[in-house]
């Protein structure tokens, strides 16, 4: 039977996330989610343990540090929204931040469901290598926000 988790234990279980994934710490971010769990990031899902850690795996793959700096939290019955910023610094030392959401569903205490958003554009620059990609990057990003400035 699902019942309502208090936002208190909500928060608690979000913040020991982010503490686990800022420590690298696969079995503590393992253990806050169900085992039928389901993740989507980049129009991509993953499910059960085996995501998770796949998630996990390639994060790290990507990025040496990271630090989390909330900018809104909100609880709903069994769904935390949070805004926030991540620092991050990659293999070759290059730090970037990142404006970032995720919404977690939660079901008898464990994370059921986790929806991360962030414009992948924001770590684009760090994967090109060659002049052409750069500036193939550059020019994407300003076509996007034309008329907006």
């Amino acid at each position: 039977m699902e019942h309502t988790q208090s936002s208190e234990a909500i928060l608690k279980t979000a913040l020991n996330l982010d503490n686990a994934i800022e420590n690298r710490n696969i079995d503590s971010v393992l253990s806050k989610f169900s085992d039928d769990c389901e993740i989507e990031l980049l129009g991509i899902k993953l499910s059960g343990k085996a995501g998770v850690k796949k998630w996990m795996e390639w994060q790290f793959k990507h990025i040496t540090e990271v630090t989390f700096i909330p900018v809104t939290k909100m609880v709903s019955e069994n769904t935390f929204f949070e805004e926030f910023i991540a620092k991050t610094k990659l293999h070759n030392g290059e730090e970037i931040q990142s404006k970032q959401a995720v919404v977690l569903q939660f079901q008898n205490s464990r994370i059921r469901s986790l929806r991360l958003y962030f414009d992948r554009l924001d770590f684009a620059n760090s994967v090109a290598k060659d002049v052409i990609s750069k500036t193939l990057i550059k020019e994407i990003v300003k076509k996007s926000t034309e008329g907006l400035t």
